[in-house]
């Protein structure tokens, strides 16, 4: 097995060392930081050869959600919480957010290589996905339509690949905004606005939908029947 590069991002010296020493022995290559700031100034310049994040919450100067927003911003890379916050609030947040995955410490080392690789497999499987005559790309970003690809705003691309990861799920207004880089205060009518100009985009009809089903009260639901 190749090495998988880990950004291990947790302020435990003796646990950081613990998980470095036994993903190791599992042939992965764990880059370590305690500071969060340390791991986003690392992250932004080498995002590229990181595999998977493993993420505590409880760091100084930063909340470790605070640290997975801006994580994921930069680029849309598996990340498994690694917390003593074992509460369910914080846990249905972080998935909210988009976690993979969620350990609540303490935990055995092996779980957490399981739980690894089993992320890791979902995340290195096929990445072109085609439904009706829309072609997605998920790992370069690119969506077609009839062959054409299609010209998404920043957000509007966000949002497009939260519904594609989240297929068939109920995907609520909250979530959209927790999950892409909307802000707390966005309006209800803004986010709207950007489902109307992505259904536009895809030649989707909101009164007829092929794709995206509007959940009255709640969000929306990208729709795949194939």
């Amino acid at each position: 097995m190749e090495n998988k590069k880990v950004l291990l991002v947790e302020d435990d010296l003796d646990l950081q060392s613990l998980i470095n020493d036994f993903l190791t022995d599992y042939n992965y290559e764990c880059n370590v930081f305690s500071h969060p700031m340390d791991a986003l100034s690392e992250f932004t310049v080498n995002y590229a050869k990181y595999s998977i994040v493993i993420l505590d919450l409880g760091l100084p100067g930063m909340d470790g959600f605070d640290l997975f927003k801006k994580l994921k911003e930069i680029r849309d890379i598996p990340i498994i919480i690694s917390t003593a916050r074992d509460d369910i609030g914080n846990k249905i947040y972080g998935f909210e957010l988009g976690a993979d995955d969620y350990l609540s410490k303490p935990y055995e080392p092996r779980e957490l290589v399981l739980r690894i690789e089993s992320t890791l497999k979902r995340y290195t499987g096929v990445s072109t996905l085609k439904i009706n005559n829309i072609t997605i790309d998920k790992k370069e970003k690119r969506v077609l339509l009839n062959a054409e690809e299609i010209e998404f705003t920043k957000i509007e691309s966000e949002i497009f690949f939260l519904f594609i990861n989240n297929i068939n799920k109920v995907i609520s207004r909250e979530s959209i905004i927790n999950q892409t880089t909307l802000k707390e205060d966005t309006k209800n009518r803004t986010i709207d606005m950007h489902i109307s100009n992505i259904r536009f985009k895809i030649d989707d009809d909101s009164k007829e939908p092929k794709f995206i089903k509007s959940i009255w009260g709640i969000g929306y639901k990208f729709i795949n029947d194939n």
